[in-house]
């Protein structure tokens, strides 16, 4: 059987993990041990943060709408009941930038519900 010298994988494995670890703090960057782990923390971080990313914005969205909607005389709940009553497929992703952005837009809805 031929012999098998690992040095080429070893050194590129080792190149990859510190180049993903690359902008980590103190060891985590430049110690391959301290950067795998590095490496598998970071990795589980992100899974689970990108699943409370969806749910921080939906409150964004809604304290964003509920301000809009004080402003022009209404309560948060009120204009979402009243945006289902009245068949309005708007969601609140989209009315929240309305209520940022475009308060002409936002008030004619409002005037539209009441």
């Amino acid at each position: 059987m031929t012999r098998v010298k690992k040095g080429v994988h070893a050194l590129k494995r080792r190149r990859s993990v510190l180049k993903q670890t690359k902008g980590f703090r103190h060891g985590r960057s430049t110690k391959e041990r301290q950067a795998k782990e590095a490496l598998l923390h970071s990795g589980n971080y992100s899974f689970a943060h990108r699943k409370d990313k969806k749910s921080h914005n939906r409150k964004l969205w809604n304290i964003k709408i509920n301000a809009g909607a004080r402003e022009l005389g209404m309560s948060y709940s009120k204009l979402i009941d009243a945006l289902k009553k009245k068949g309005i497929l708007l969601d609140r992703k989209i009315l929240s930038d309305l209520a940022e952005n475009n308060r002409e837009v936002f008030s004619r809805i409002i005037e539209s519900i009441k």
